[in-house]
């Protein structure tokens, strides 16, 4: 096998869990918190390797760059819904869930416009500091009350605490959203302005 096919089949390999993780959901039980924290895990863990690989192997294509980032909106996207439906996150937390969906689409959008005029905006620190920490908000969400137990603390806040950890990151990861979907807003705006004066 060509090894430079690697990072495209790890994408696509991350978008055909999506589907299993949705299931696993319906398994009966608690059961489902560790399938479902484990089946996230590999998948976002082939997002960091799909992109080392590629710029390692200089395997970097066309197909991987518009493929990755629609596989981590679809993966973060249906765990969030799957979250919500399930009760996996506070009634509050929905706030920082949407402000999450919501910059995914209007980047996806905005990347898609500044594509049409040959217009690349690089992912910037803070943006991969933010895809970790919404990452690991998602994963012990998705471990709830199955997590880690601190049974001395638990007992005396009644907070478990791999949930009020997830729930933490989850409102971090908002904040940081804002604040990169913003800068990516911004930097679109000036590309589309500076199309507009050359026409």
């Amino acid at each position: 096998m060509d090894n430079k096919k690697i990072p495209n089949i790890l994408t696509i390999f991350r978008i055909a869990i999506i589907p299993i993780l949705v299931a696993s959901f319906f398994i009966e039980g608690k059961m489902y918190h560790w399938v479902a924290a484990g089946l996230f895990i590999i998948a976002s863990i082939t997002d960091f390797f799909d992109g080392y690989l590629a710029r390692t192997l200089k395997a970097t294509s066309k197909l991987g760059r518009f493929l990755d980032p629609i596989a981590d909106k679809l993966l973060v996207a249906s765990a969030i819904l799957m979250l919500v439906h399930f009760d996996g996150i506070g009634r509050y937390d929905i706030v920082p869930a949407v402000a999450i969906l919501c910059r995914e689409i209007m980047v996806s959008g905005l990347r898609e416009f500044l594509a049409e005029i040959n217009v690349s905006v690089p992912v910037t620190k803070l943006a991969k500091v933010k895809t970790a920490v919404q990452m690991t908000a998602i994963f012990l969400l998705l471990l709830g009350v199955e997590g880690p137990s601190f049974d001395e603390v638990e007992e005396i806040t009644e907070i478990n605490l791999t949930v009020f950890i997830g729930r933490i990151l989850l409102w971090v990861s908002a904040v940081l959203t804002v604040i990169t979907g913003y800068a990516y807003l911004k930097a679109g705006l000036k590309h589309m302005k500076e199309a507009d004066e050359k026409k």
